[in-house]
C-alpha cells in the first residue's frame, strides 16, 4: 500500500507566535487501526515556510515540495514500510476555521494548547471519497514530518474534497460542480462539522439534474450524513424524484426488481403511486424480495418490519389470510399487522380519519389513490351464502367521472366466484341527460354461469340506508348487472352541495349479494 503526508501549517492569531501544522496521512487501506509516523532527524530536509506577516490572518501560502524521486536511499522504508508521497504546507487562519468549524474549534483550543507538540495529525484514505468510518479518522499530536519521496497518484478524492472544503471555509464559494466531488465534499464537510458547507453541497446537488443512479446515491449516504438537518432537503427530493419516476408500479415493475432496499422503501412510503390495490403492492414486494434476497433468513429480516411501507389495513381480508401463512414474513409480526388492520377495519369511519391523519400511524393506515377502490366486506355462510359489500366515494371522486368516467372497486368473493362493483358516469335510457349509475359484475369469463339475488342501497341524510333497486340476476362470465340512473335524478342534483347522497363530502353505497340455493324436493 502507499501513504501520502500532507503537513498544514496553521497561522494562528496575531498574539500567538508560534505555527501549528496539521499533518493529514492518507491510506488507502481504510481498516488499517494505527496510523504509521514518519520522523525526519536531517533538519536540512525539513520542507522551508515562507513566514507570513503578523496579522495577515485570511490569507494561506502553499509550498509544493513533492518533486523528491529518490526512494532507494529512504530509511523510512524499512521491512516494506508504505511510502510518503507528498507533503504540502499551507498557512491558515485559526480563527477562520475554528469559527466555521467545532471541530477545528475543539482542535484548537484543547487538542493543541494543551501540549507542547506543535501539530497535529489526520489519517484519510487516499483514494474513494470521505464517506469513510469516522474510527478512520484520527488525531494524533505531534511533531511528525515526513520525507516526501515521489508524485501521489492524481484524483485522491479525500485530498480533493478537503482542499474544497477549506477553500469554502474562507470564500464560502465552491469551485466544483461535480456531482461526485460535491458528495466527497459534503462527507468530508460532515466529517469536519462544516454545517455551511454541508448546506451549500446539499443545494448544490438538488440543482444538478436528476437521475435515479443520483437518487439511490443520494438515500445510500452514510447516516450521520443523510440524518443531518442540512442534507435533508437533499434526499427528500430524491425520495421524491423516485416515487414520481416509478409511480405506475405496473409499468416499471421490471425496472423495480432491480432497485435496492432504499428505493424500494421511497417508491412505497408515496400516497401517489398509481396502483390496482394494496393487495397488488404487498404481492409486488414479495416477488421484489425474493429476487434481492434469495436466502430466507434474510428476506425474512427485510420483509419483517414493524412498520412497512405498505399498509395492511386496505388489504383485503382474502389477502390477510394469506399473509399468515406466508413464509417469508416473521409470523409474529405478521398476526401482529393482520391483527391492527383488522381492527382498523372496524373502526368508525371517524376513527379511521383520525388514523390516518396521525403522523405517528400515518404510514400504517393512509389509503392511497388505488386504481380499485377499496370495500369493506362483511360475509355469511348461513343460512345463505351472503355477503355485505360497501363502497364509499367522495365528491370530488364523484366529480371527477363527469361526463363519462367509471370506477372499479376492488374484488370481492362469494361462493368461490368473485365480482366487483362499478360506479359510472353515463347518459340516462333516452340520453336525455347525464346520471350516477352503478353495477356488479363478475369477474371470471368463460361458460360459467351463476345466479345472485342482490339489492343496492345508498346512505342519506338521516342516517340510515335506503333500497334503491334490488333483483335477482343469472352471471355469465364477463357479465354485469346495474342501472344508468340509480337516483333518478340528473348528474347537476346529484352532486349539488345540498344533495341528500352526501353524508360530510362522501358518498355511502351498499350491494347486498345473496346465493340461494334450491330446496330438494319434498317426500310425500
Amino acid at each position: 500500500s502507499s501513504w501520502s503526508t500532507i503537513v498544514f501549517s496553521f497561522w494562528l492569531l496575531a498574539s500567538e507566535s508560534a505555527n501549528y501544522s496539521l499533518e493529514l496521512i492518507s491510506s488507502c487501506e481504510p481498516d488499517t487501526e494505527e496510523c504509521m509516523e514518519y520522523e525526519n532527524h536531517d533538519e536540512e530536509d525539513e520542507p522551508m515556510v515562507e513566514e507570513l506577516a503578523s496579522g495577515v490572518e485570511s490569507s494561506w501560502y502553499m509550498s509544493d515540495i513533492s518533486n523528491c524521486d529518490d526512494t532507494e536511499n529512504d530509511s523510512s522504508n524499512v521491512g516494506g514500510s508504505p511510502h510518503v508521497l507528498r507533503v504540502k504546507s499551507i498557512y491558515i487562519s485559526s480563527a477562520i476555521l475554528a469559527a466555521k468549524s467545532p471541530f477545528f474549534y475543539k482542535l484548537f483550543s484543547n487538542g493543541m494548547k494543551e501540549s507542547d507538540q506543535r501539530h497535529a495529525t489526520l489519517r484519510i484514505n487516499e483514494s474513494g471519497n470521505c464517506g469513510t468510518d469516522h474510527a478512520n479518522c484520527q488525531v494524533l499530536l505531534g511533531a511528525n514530518r515526513g520525507v516526501p519521496v515521489q508524485q501521489p497518484p492524481q484524483g485522491c478524492g479525500e485530498e480533493a474534497a478537503l482542499m474544497e472544503l477549506l477553500s469554502f471555509m474562507y470564500s464560502g464559494k465552491l469551485s466544483t460542480t461535480s456531482p461526485s466531488l460535491l458528495l466527497d465534499v459534503l462527507m468530508a464537510a460532515d466529517k469536519f462539522e462544516v454545517v455551511s458547507c454541508m448546506r451549500h453541497c446539499s443545494q448544490l446537488l438538488r440543482s444538478l439534474p436528476m437521475t435515479t443512479e443520483s437518487a439511490l446515491l443520494y438515500l445510500d449516504l452514510p447516516c450521520s450524513v443523510s440524518m443531518a438537518s442540512a442534507v435533508q432537503p437533499l434526499t427528500d427530493a430524491a425520495k421524491d424524484y423516485l416515487a414520481k419516476s416509478y409511480r405506475d408500479i405496473t409499468k416499471f415493475q421490471d425496472e423495480m426488481l432491480g432497485l435496492p432496499l432504499s428505493g424500494i422503501e421511497a417508491i412505497l412510503s408515496s400516497d401517489d403511486l398509481q396502483v390496482a390495490s394494496e393487495d397488488a403492492i404487498y404481492d409486488f414486494v414479495l416477488k421484489w424480495a425474493r429476487a434481492q434476497y434469495p436466502l430466507l433468513e434474510e428476506r425474512r429480516e427485510i420483509l419483517s418490519s414493524p412498520n412497512p411501507p405498505y399498509p395492511f389495513a386496505h388489504m383485503t381480508c382474502r389477502k390477510l389470510r394469506k399473509v399468515l401463512t406466508c413464509n417469508d414474513l416473521d409470523h409474529e409480526i405478521a398476526s401482529k399487522l393482520v391483527t391492527d388492520a383488522l381492527f382498523f377495519k372496524a373502526e368508525a369511519p371517524h376513527r379511521q380519519r383520525a388514523l390516518s391523519a396521525d403522523e405517528s400511524s400515518h404510514r400504517r393506515f393512509t389509503e392511497r389513490a388505488y386504481k380499485y377502490r377499496p370495500l369493506k366486506v362483511v360475509e355469511f355462510e348461513r343460512p345463505h351464502p351472503q355477503c355485505i359489500v360497501y363502497l364509499d366515494l367522495t365528491r370530488d371522486e364523484c366529480a371527477n367521472l363527469f361526463p363519462s368516467g367509471r370506477v372499479y372497486s376492488q374484488a370481492f368473493h362469494l361462493g368461490g366466484q368473485g365480482f366487483f362493483l362499478s360506479a359510472h358516469c353515463n347518459l340516462d335510457q333516452h340520453s336525455l341527460f347525464h346520471c350516477f349509475g352503478l353495477f356488479l359484475g363478475m369477474q371470471e369469463k368463460g361458460s360459467i354461469s351463476f345466479t345472485v339475488e342482490y339489492e343496492f342501497a345508498a346512505r342519506t341524510k338521516s342516517g340510515e340506508f335506503v333500497s334503491k333497486y334490488k333483483g335477482f340476476y343469472t352471471f355469465t362470465g364477463g357479465k354485469a348487472v346495474g342501472y344508468r340512473n340509480l337516483f333518478g335524478i340528473p348528474w347537476t342534483s346529484f352532486v349539488a352541495e345540498d344533495s341528500l347522497f352526501f353524508i360530510n363530502g362522501t358518498l355511502h353505497l351498499r350491494a347486498e349479494l345473496t346465493i340461494k340455493q334450491p330446496q330438494p324436493p319434498s317426500l310425500q
